[in-house]
C-alpha cells in the first residue's frame, strides 16, 4: 500500500526501524511504547519517500561524487556544494500520491493544528553518533501545504554544511544516509528543556542534570536564554541554579514562533519545582532502563504532565567497565602509562588482557586497571600513591581527589586482600652481566617461540597460543627481571631526591643516565641514523624514496646505484625493529615489517639532517657527559659535612642507574617481540579463512576477541553482523579521550598538579628531561607524516617507543601523556632532550610553527610571542 509504504504512525513503530524512519523516529515510536512515557501523537515520513524524491532531483549523482571528493577542511567548497544539493532537492515537487498519503494522515490529526516538523535521518540519534542539531527541525507549522514544503526542507537538510562536515568526520558515506522526516502535533509547554540523565560534564552515571526555562525549548537551544539547572542525585535536588529568565519563545496562532518578554516578577522564579524536577528524572531513568544507556531527553511540561518530544544517547560519555557485585570500583588507564591513548580493536584487547600480570577491564576499546581493593587498605594505599605520584602525578591527584571525598570506597582493615603484592626489592648488585643473563633468556624464550609455532594450525594453534602466553607471563614476572627494571627506577629517585637535598640539584639524574648502556629504545633511533649513513652517499636512492607512496618499495630499490646497499640496511633494521609500530601494545597495528614506508620520512629527515658517523658521536657524547657529571656530583659531595659517605652512597647509585636504567626498555621489546609472532601466525589463520569463503577480510578477525577466533576456527561460523557492530563501535571510541581515573559511577577524575610557581600563561606539566629549550612547535599527531628540522620542538599527544626514531632529530619534547618513567620520558633523558609531559591539550593550545620555550627542568612551556 502507498500510505503504508510512505507515512507509518509513531505507535507502530520502534527502535529497530531505524532504516525506515531514521534514529529520531524510531526513538519516538519506542518512547510511545513505554509504560508512564506520554509522546506527542504523530506520524513518520519513512525514507521511502525520501528515496524516491532523490530519485527525481537533477544531476545529484555526480554532485555526490564531488562531494565525496572534497576535504572535510575545505569549508567553502562544501557550503557551495551543499547549496547547490539542497537547492535541488527543494525543487523536486512531491509526487501527488505521497503528497495525499501525507495529508490524509494530518486530517487524521486535526489538519488545521499547528505540528512540529523534524527530520530524522538513518545516522542520527545513534548510539554512535548523535548528529544533534545537524539537521532541521520546524516548529508549529500550520496547513497541509507548509507542511508539506517543510518536510522538503528537512530532506534537504541532510546537505547542510555542518551535517556534511560531521558525516565526514564521522566516516559515514553521504550515500548510504537516508532521511525520514517525524510530524507531530504541537504542544504548548509552560516551561521546556533538557534532561541528562548523567552528568555532561563528569559523565557522574548517578547525577542528572534538569536544564529548564519557560516556553518551548526553543529558547534554551537558541541560547536566547540562560537555563535553570537542576542537580538531582538519590531522589533529591542537590544543587540548584535559578536563573534570571527575560525571554522565552511562544507558538503563534497562524503558525511559527516568536520570542516574548517575561513579566517582570517571573524572571527569576524557577520553571519547575524541585519536586517537578525530580519527578523529571524519575521519567528519565525509566526511558535510560529502557536504552540501556544515558540518554539526553528534550521534555515539555503541560499542564504538570511531562511530554517527551526526543530521545537520544549522550555519545560523549566514556563508557563503564562492566562490574556485576555492584560495589564502587576506581579504575586507572592502563593507556596512560604504556603512552597509547587510542582505541584497541577487541583481538588486541583481548590478547594483552590475557598476557598482563594483574586484570584488566575493557571500556571504550582502553585498558584499566581497578585499584579500588589496594586504595580502601591502609596497608597498600601509601604505597600504591606513591607509585602512582612518581609516575604520573594527575594520577595521583585524581585518586586523591576521590579518596577525600571520604563516601566512595568504604575503608577495609589492614590485613584486607589489596591486589597483588608488590615487586620484590631486594637490592640487585649493580653487575651488567645480570641484564645480560635477562636479555639471553629473552632471546632464547623467543627462539623457542618461533621454532614452535611454525607447525601449529587450527585449534591447535590457539591451544598453543595460551600456553604460550603463560611462558610470556613468566618471562615478566621473573623475580630478578622485576627486581632489576626496580633497580633502575629507585637508583633514579634516589638521586634526583638526595641530590637536590645536598646539592639544591633538581633531576641530578638525567644526565647521569645519558647514553645508558643496553638501552634497545634509544639503540633504536641511532641504528636509523646508521641507516642513513648508508643512502646518503647515493642521490638516485634519496629522490626515488621522496617518492614513495606505498609498502613495495624496498624491492625496487636495487634496481638502483647503491640501492642493494639501502635495501639491505634498512632489511637489517626491520629484522631488528620491525617487529614495532605506533601504538605496538595493540596486537592489531601494522607493523613497521608490515608496512616499512612509514619509516621513510624519518630515514629522509636523517639523511638531510645529520653528517655520517652522528650515531656514533652522539652515543658518546652523551657517555662523556654522564662521566663528567658523575665527577661533579661525586666531587661536590666529598666538600660536603660528611661529604665521602655522600658520595659514596651517590657513587653505588650511579653505577645501580648505568647498569639498570637502559634494561627498562627491554621487556617491553621483548612483549612486541613475541607479540609480532603471535600475530603472524593468526594471520596466517585468518588468511585460511579467508580462502574457505568463511570471512571477507583477513583483518575481520581484529573485530573479534582472542576465544572468539578460537571458535571461528573450531566452527567455520562467522557472526558478520557482530563485527559489523563492533567496527562501528571502535569509530566511535576513536572519537572519545579516555580518562587518567574512572570511577565505577562513570566520572572522569582529571587530576591537576596545583601549583603556583610557574609564569603567568604557561602551560603546566610535569617535568621528565632537565634543561631548558627554545625553538620551533612541530605538532604531530602522526608519525608518518614528520617532517622536521634540526632544533624543532615535538609537540603531540603521546609517544611510544616507536616514536624513538624522531627523538634524535629534535630539540626537545611537550606531549599530552606521560610519566616519569614512560617510555618518551625515558628516551628524552637517554638523549639529553628537555622534555615537559602530561601537559593538558598540548596540541590545540600550541600552534604548529610557534616558537616555544620548553622548561624540562621546572615542568612548563611557554609560548613565545
Amino acid at each position: 500500500m502507498i500510505e503504508q509504504r510512505y507515512v507509518v504512525g509513531l505507535q507502530e513503530v520502534d527502535e529497530t526501524q531505524v532504516v525506515r524512519v531514521g534514529g529520531k523516529g524510531a526513538h519516538l515510536g519506542a518512547l510511545s511504547r513505554i509504560d508512564g512515557v506520554r509522546v506527542p501523537a504523530g506520524f513518520c515520513v519513512t525514507t521511502d519517500a525520501f528515496r524516491r524524491i532523490m530519485a527525481e532531483a537533477p544531476a545529484l549523482d555526480e554532485q555526490l561524487d564531488r562531494l565525496a571528493r572534497v576535504h572535510p577542511d575545505d569549508r567553502e567548497a562544501i557550503r557551495t556544494l551543499g547549496a547547490r544539493i539542497r537547492r535541488s532537492i527543494e525543487e523536486v515537487a512531491v509526487p501527488d500520491d505521497l503528497a495525499a498519503a501525507i495529508t490524509r494522515a494530518l486530517a487524521r490529526l486535526g489538519e488545521q493544528g499547528g505540528y512540529a516538523v523534524r527530520s530524522s535521518a538513518t545516522a542520527e540519534d545513534l548510539p554512535t553518533a548523535s548528529f544533534a542539531g545537524q539537521q532541521d527541525t520546524y516548529l508549529n507549522v500550520v496547513g497541509p501545504t507548509a507542511v508539506l514544503r517543510h518536510i522538503g526542507r528537512c530532506w534537504a537538510s541532510l546537505f547542510t554544511e555542518r551535517a556534511i562536515v560531521y558525516r565526514r568526520r564521522n566516516g559515514i558515506d553521504h550515500r548510504t544516509v537516508r532521511m525520514a522526516v517525524v510530524v507531530q502535533r504541537m504542544v504548548l509547554p509552560r516551561a521546556a528543556g533538557v534532561l541528562f540523565t548523567a552528568d555532561p560534564v563528569t559523565g557522574n552515571r548517578k547525577i542528572a542534570t534538569v536544564d529548564a526555562g519557560f516556553g518551548l525549548g526553543e529558547a534554551l537551544v537558541s541560547g536566547l536564554v540562560n537555563p535553570d539547572v537542576f542537580t538531582v542525585r538519590g531522589g533529591e535536588v542537590v544543587a540548584r541554579t535559578v536563573a534570571v529568565k527575560q525571554r522565552a519563545v511562544h507558538a503563534v496562532p497562524g503558525g511559527g514562533t516568536q520570542e516574548v518578554a517575561i513579566e517582570p516578577h517571573r524572571r527569576e522564579q524557577p520553571a519547575l519545582t524541585d519536586a517537578q524536577a525530580v519527578r523529571l528524572v524519575q521519567l528519565g531513568r525509566r526511558i535510560e532502563a529502557h536504552f540501556g544507556r544515558p540518554q539526553d531527553i528534550e521534555w515539555c511540561l503541560v499542564d504538570d504532565e511531562f511530554r517527551i518530544v526526543q530521545s537520544r544517547p549522550i555519545t560523549t560519555l566514556f563508557p563503564v567497565p562492566e562490574a556485576a557485585d555492584g560495589a564502587d570500583h576506581l579504575y586507572v588507564s592502563v593507556g596512560h602509562q604504556q603512552m597509547m591513548t587510542d582505541p584497541m580493536k577487541p583481538l588486541g584487547l583481548s590478547m594483552w588482557q590475557l598476557t598482563a600480570m594483574v586484570p584488566m577491564h575493557e571500556a571504550g576499546g582502553r585498558l584499566f586497571v581497578d585499584v579500588s581493593g589496594r586504595l580502601a587498605s591502609p596497608a597498600s594505599r601509601a604505597g600504591l600513591l606513591e607509585l602512582m605520584g612518581r609516575g604520573d602525578p594527575l594520577v595521583r591527584d585524581a585518586l586523591e581527589t576521590v579518596l577525600d571525598r571520604g563516601d566512595f570506597l568504604p575503608p577495609l582493615p589492614d590485613t584486607a586482600p589489596g591486589g597483588p603484592p608488590p615487586a620484590p626489592s631486594d637490592p640487585v648488585e649493580a653487575d651488567p652481566a645480570i641484564v645480560t643473563e635477562l636479555i639471553g633468556r629473552s632471546r632464547e624464550s623467543l627462539a623457542a617461540l618461533r621454532r614452535d609455532i611454525g607447525a601449529k594450525t587450527g585449534p591447535a594453534l590457539f591451544d598453543f597460543l595460551l600456553e604460550a602466553f603463560e611462558e610470556h607471563k613468566r618471562l615478566l614476572a621473573d623475580p630478578l627481571n622485576l627486581r632489576a627494571i626496580m633497580a633502575g627506577m629507585e637508583a633514579t629517585w634516589w638521586l634526583n631526591d638526595q641530590l637536590l637535598e645536598w646539592l639544591g640539584e633538581k633531576n641530578a639524574a638525567d644526565t647521569l643516565t645519558l647514553s645508558a648502556p643496553d638501552n634497545v629504545t634509544s639503540q633504536m633511533g641511532l641504528a636509523l641514523l646508521d641507516v642513513a649513513d648508508v643512502i646518503r652517499p647515493h642521490p638516485e636512492v634519496v629522490a626515488f624514496l621522496r617518492g614513495v607512496e606505498d609498502d613495495g618499495f624496498l624491492d625496487q630499490l636495487a634496481k638502483l646505484p647503491g640501492g642493494t646497499e639501502a635495501r639491505d640496511a634498512i632489511e637489517a633494521y626491520l629484522d631488528r625493529y620491525g617487529m614495532r609500530c605506533v601504538g605496538e601494545i595493540d596486537i592489531t597495528r601494522p607493523r613497521w615489517r608490515e608496512r616499512p614506508s612509514t619509516l621513510v620520512p624519518v630515514i629522509l629527515d636523517n639523511v638531510r639532517n645529520f653528517e655520517p658517523g652522528a650515531a656514533g658521536r652522539r652515543f658518546e657524547h652523551g657517555r662523556q657527559a654522564a662521566w663528567e657529571k658523575e665527577q661533579d656530583v661525586l666531587a661536590r659531595l666529598r666538600a660536603l659535612p660528611d661529604g665521602e659517605r655522600k658520595a659514596d652512597r651517590a657513587k653505588r647509585m650511579i653505577d645501580q642507574v648505568r647498569s639498570f636504567a637502559g634494561y627498562r626498555e627491554y621487556p617491553k621489546y621483548g612483549i612486541v617481540s613475541r607479540s609480532f609472532v603471535y600475530k603472524q601466525a593468526l594471520l596466517a589463520e585468518a588468511e585460511r579463512l579467508v580462502r574457505a569463503g568463511v570471512l571477507a577480510d583477513r583483518e575481520d578477525v581484529f573485530h573479534l576477541t582472542f576465544q572468539e577466533f578460537h571458535d571461528l576456527v573450531r566452527t567455520n561460523r562467522v557472526d558478520g553482523r557482530l563485527i559489523r557492530r563492533r567496527k562501528d563501535a571502535f569509530r566511535s571510541y576513536q572519537a572519545l579521550t579516555p580518562p587518567r581515573v574512572l570511577t565505577s559511577d562513570g566520572e572522569a577524575v582529571a587530576g591537576a598538579y596545583r601549583r603556583d610557581d610557574v609564569p603567568a600563561g604557561a602551560l603546566i606539566g610535569l617535568a621528565v628531561s632537565a634543561g631548558t629549550i627554545e625553538g620551533r612547535a612541530r605538532v604531530i599527531l602522526d608519525m608518518a607524516q614528520a617532517d622536521l628540522e634540526a632544533g624543532d620542538i615535538l609537540v603531540t599527544a603521546h609517544t611510544d617507543p616507536s616514536w624513538s626514531p624522531l627523538f634524535v632529530g629534535i630539540a626537545g619534547l611537550v606531549t599530552e601523556v606521560g610519566g616519569l618513567m614512560t617510555h618518551g620520558s625515558v628516551i628524552a633523558r637517554e638523549y639529553g632532550l628537555p622534555a615537559v609531559v602530561g601537559v593538558a591539550q598540548a596540541t590545540r593550545l600550541i600552534q604548529d610553527g610557534r616558537r616555544i620555550r620548553v622548561h624540562g627542568t621546572d615542568g612548563y612551556v611557554e609560548i613565545l610571542p
